[in-house]
């Protein structure tokens, strides 16, 4: 086995003569053995299994560093044990694409429960709050009363009276502080002669 690699091993470097002579030109006879070399080395790849193949590839690769910081290293996979959700995949688009608007009146509702502070908190009078809250309502209970199946509608609807005091209060808290009057800092003589007074 081992003289067969020698001999093997002899046909590739003479193989490699040959080819750097060719540059200079060469005959047919030295271009039959490199083709002869270059098909001994291509069976011979052949011959080496998938297997054998894929275990070099990935030994390969890890020299290289290519499977050096993915993104669930030493960390579980997300969603492996739980149970199985027929809807996964569009689930897992929504959530991956951030789109939105899309999906079950129930839950779109729910999220916008979870936001809905947040987006009063970003108006500036009474009733463009007002608006907002009833608008909301009326769509929760729009929502309910569809049968149209999917999750059941166990948002709540908001109170209007209740929900504008909180507003109120929150709007107070984040207000800035007025500034308290100091004394006086007295001008000085150029301040004076600049702005014509005294």
């Amino acid at each position: 086995m081992n003289s067969g690699n020698n001999a093997f091993r002899r046909k590739l470097e003479r193989g490699a003569e040959l080819r750097a002579v060719r540059g200079w030109g060469g005959n047919a006879e030295e271009d039959a053995e490199i083709e002869a070399a270059d098909a001994a080395e291509r069976e011979k790849r052949r011959k080496v299994d998938d297997a054998a193949r894929v275990e070099y590839l990935i030994r390969d690769a890890m020299d290289q560093g290519k499977f050096d910081n993915l993104k669930y290293a030493g960390k579980p996979i997300p969603g492996l044990g739980e149970h199985y959700d027929p809807d996964w995949w569009v689930k897992g688009l929504i959530q991956r694409e951030k789109l939105s608007g899309i999906g079950p009146p129930a839950i779109l509702l729910r999220i916008e429960d979870s936001e809905l502070d947040a987006k009063l908190d970003q108006q500036y009078t009474e009733k463009q709050v007002r608006d907002i809250l009833e608008d909301f309502n009326k769509r929760v209970i729009e929502a309910r009363r569809q049968l149209q199946g999917g999750p059941p509608v166990i948002t709540k609807l908001r109170d209007v009276d209740v929900e504008l005091e909180k507003w109120c209060g929150r709007r107070a808290a984040a207000a800035p502080p007025e500034p308290e009057a100091g004394p006086v800092a007295k001008r000085t003589w150029w301040q004076r002669i600049w702005n014509g007074s005294g």
